[in-house]
């Protein structure tokens, strides 16, 4: 039940990091919501392996909005420079 709160989640925070980073994405929005997901479950391992989650517990919304962010910067990144070769 966890990983579909998880999913929830990190789909809520794909659709919130879309609208803090403006901007075109080479993937559009369906990319983005699948970046939240990616960014909510690897918030929640990520936070289980430093202790500020027990097993079994999700990401909160602000950790998976975080690392939703971190992966469409990464992700625009790697998709700018693919485009330009």
């Amino acid at each position: 039940m966890s990983i579909i709160i998880t999913i929830i989640i990190g789909f809520l925070a794909g659709v919130v990091a879309k609208f803090l980073m403006p901007g075109r994405d080479p993937g559009g929005f369906i990319i983005t919501t699948l970046l939240g997901i990616v960014g909510a479950v690897v918030a929640t391992y990520l936070g289980q392996a430093v202790g500020w989650y027990r097993a079994g517990e999700g990401a909160g919304f602000i950790g998976a909005v975080v690392g939703a962010i971190i992966l469409l910067a990464i992700y625009r990144m790697v998709a700018g420079r693919r485009t330009h070769v």
